[in-house]
């Protein structure tokens, strides 16, 4: 039986691993340390360590494999993996394949010993799930949660955290089709709660007249059309999550209901005189402006208050486009078993258009874009030609020389334009800018000539640096150069 106590650190870093085992070593663990995978396998056999620290870079190996090894001969064996803030692709793939917890080199003892403390409570049994990690990080596999930008290694984190820490009140703030839905389930499955129901509920979608009937169930005779004792939404989940979609469109009338039910864990059916108890975990979602709304009073402060204790904030596609070519080869292959297709990837031209473009429906319009191809494609590969128009108008602008092209690039041919050395950033940042000279800083008239939506041209102005007149602007001290 391994004691929890002992810590294996498999580092080559000689200072660090010195580091680590000397820290730990005054908080009572006892410490072994190994520099590459060999050494580590072995020390495993005879130390029975209850903990390993692993570093994804060894000399003889990839921590990877060492640690698919460690899950395959020892599956309860808790690892917590150490990597470059650079490396979240690899960060991610560790998770995926049971790792308790990754940390970003360099971090501070206090988050060390936050992460040992949930991975080894965990071993004790204080929070079992009745779910091995693998098959955890599967379910979120298997409904999409895709990506591997700092925005999603970040969210992966706080759905762990969250899961973990058994808040009973969740607040997912983000633009439409973000995959809030995505990551309620998530945070349900990962937790304790994931043998129980997951109940979603949208508030926008059923009136006013029923939804406190379909949240809290009634009584027989109830009302005119009861004619039968019927659960709520908030029974029914007993044990489990109740998924709250668009509370920002919730009467104020209902938001004190739920409300109660927060603070008394009780609530009654419609026409009884009874409370019930509710052991569930609230998770609330939103596109809009909650803060704004408090202030409009048409959303209940108090409410507000109590739901943004644990609070995740879903990125926009625009803000990780590093994921796009991810998320459509994703939806390629799942949309290939759909409609029985088969096709293969996904051409460069295709990527170029679908990266250049800010779809303002995030991943739910990307999801729809590849399977409108999907099923219109006849090629084995997918091409621009069947993309909608809106996706495909940016980069048209490409071809109107008098707004894009400098005199030394309209002047030849595409060979040209390769010699020039242009990046895609500096050709966005080129035609920005001389829209917005055209148009004399006039912002309206700008997008007009370059085909995009004004908020897309101020988003776009402020990534580039640029005022009105496209000049550029001082970011801090620096300079950003027009």
């Amino acid at each position: 039986m391994r004691r929890t106590s002992r810590i294996l650190i498999v580092e080559d870093e000689k200072l660090i691993a010195l580091s680590l085992s000397l820290m730990l070593g005054k908080r009572g663990f006892t410490v072994e340390t190994a520099d590459t995978v060999a050494a580590a396998l072995e020390t495993i056999g005879w130390f029975q360590p209850g903990m390993v620290l692993l570093d994804l870079w060894l000399p003889d190996g990839n921590g990877l494999d060492l640690l698919k090894r460690i899950k395959s001969d020892c599956n309860d064996l808790p690892v917590i993996v150490m990597s470059a803030n650079g490396d979240a692709d690899s960060a991610v793939k560790a998770l995926k394949m049971g790792a308790e917890d990754f940390l970003g080199k360099p971090f501070t003892m206090e988050v060390l010993l936050h992460s040992l403390d949930n991975a080894l409570d965990k071993c004790r049994g204080h929070r079992t799930t009745g779910y091995s990690r693998q098959e955890l990080r599967k379910k979120t596999e298997d409904e999409k949660l895709v990506g591997t930008s700092t925005a999603m290694v970040e969210l992966f984190k706080m759905i762990k955290v969250c899961s973990e820490t058994d808040a009973k009140t969740i607040l997912l703030l983000g633009e439409s089709g973000t995959g809030k839905e995505l990551v309620a389930r998530a945070v349900h499955t990962h937790s304790a709660r994931a043998s129980a129901p997951f109940i979603e509920i949208n508030c926008a979608a059923i009136p006013e007249n029923l939804l406190e009937s379909e949240l809290f169930g009634h009584e027989k005779g109830a009302y005119t059309d009861a004619g039968k004792t019927r659960k709520g939404v908030f029974e029914l989940a007993e044990g489990g999550t109740v998924f709250l979609d668009e509370i920002g469109d919730m009467p104020l009338s209902m938001q004190a209901k739920v409300l109660k039910i927060i603070e008394t864990k009780r609530f009654r059916r419609l026409g009884s005189e009874q409370d019930i108890q509710a052991d569930v975990r609230i998770i609330a979602a939103t596109h809009q402006d909650l803060p704004g709304m408090v202030k409009n009073r048409t959303f209940r402060g108090d409410l507000f208050y109590r739901l943004n204790v644990m609070s995740i904030c879903l990125p926009p596609l625009r803000e990780r486009k590093e994921d796009i070519s991810l998320l459509a080869n994703y939806f390629v292959r799942t949309l290939n078993a759909e409609y029985g297709k088969k096709i293969e990837g996904i051409s460069d031209e295709t990527l170029v258009h679908l990266t250049a473009y800010d779809r303002p429906g995030n991943v739910r319009e990307l999801r729809n874009a590849i399977e409108r191809s999907v099923v219109l494609e006849q090629s084995a590969t997918i091409s621009p030609h069947y993309l909608n128009l809106e996706i495909k108008q940016p980069l048209r602008q490409v071809e109107q020389p008098s707004i894009l092209f400098t005199p030394e690039m309209k002047s030849g041919n595409s060979s040209d334009l390769n010699r020039c050395g242009v990046s895609m950033n500096e050709l966005e940042r080129h035609m920005i800018r001389q829209g917005l000279e055209i148009s004399g800083g006039n912002q309206t008239k700008a997008a007009e000539y370059l085909c995009i939506s004004r908020d897309t041209l101020r988003y776009r102005m402020k990534k580039f640096g640029l005022s009105s007149g496209g000049r550029a602007i001082k970011a801090g001290n620096t300079l950003i150069k027009g």
